[in-house]
């Protein structure tokens, strides 16, 4: 059963209820894991009287998952663009983009360890909610790279493949902060995009402040 409220008041409340219960999603599966967060485990995080209420939000897991899903890449876009606002070139874009990418997985360890746990549970978690977004994002980086070189600040290169490497990086730095909680993340952001820099600059120039 779907909610069908008659009201903008009822509306809204259905709105903040479904919120309440992706948020207890993120907490429970990035705690115990996909294949043990069930309704019940939820449902507790979320001080919930009855697993069928989240029944009457979501259709089944697999569309609470979903929103999981969304939730948490909305999140990391809302984090990760304002590092990049403003930039006057496409090193300072892509320069914040690394910086704001690593931040998000600090300031945001339980919904990336949910999402990893999502991918290891769930055998179509990839194709269903996963992959799409993260073809985006790539295509997002390529951008930025094919710009870069067009205005001489970066080397040739194929872009799509150092796309790939830079999104393999931060998928790794992502991989370090999760394992080793306690790492330095300044002196690791720092070096990942001082790496990063000196790979992709052109000849004799200078990918920018």
């Amino acid at each position: 059963m779907q909610p069908n409220p008659g009201s903008s008041e009822q509306t809204f409340t259905e709105a903040a209820r479904r919120k309440q219960i992706v948020a207890a999603a993120i907490e429970t599966i990035a705690e115990l894991g996909y294949a043990k967060a069930s309704f019940a485990q939820i449902a507790r995080r979320a001080g919930l009287s009855s697993p069928g209420l989240i029944s009457y939000h979501f259709a089944n897991k697999d569309d609470l998952i979903g929103q999981v899903v969304a939730e948490i890449y909305a999140t990391g876009g809302a984090v990760v663009r304002p590092h990049s606002d403003g930039a006057t070139s496409a090193w300072q874009a892509l320069r914040g983009y690394l910086e704001g990418s690593v931040a998000f997985y600090d300031s945001h360890r339980t919904y990336m360890g949910a999402l990893v746990h999502i991918l290891q549970g769930h055998p179509e978690a990839l194709g269903r909610w996963v992959g799409a977004n993260n073809v985006a994002e790539l295509d997002a980086v390529e951008e930025l790279l094919v710009r870069g070189q067009r205005a001489g600040e970066f080397r040739e290169f194929h872009t799509r493949t150092v796309a790939l490497i830079i999104r393999q990086m931060l998928s790794g730095a992502l991989q370090h902060l999760l394992t080793q909680p306690d790492v330095d993340l300044t002196g690791y952001t720092h070096e990942l995009v001082a790496m990063c820099e000196h790979a992709l600059a052109a000849p004799e120039g200078k990918t920018g402040d």
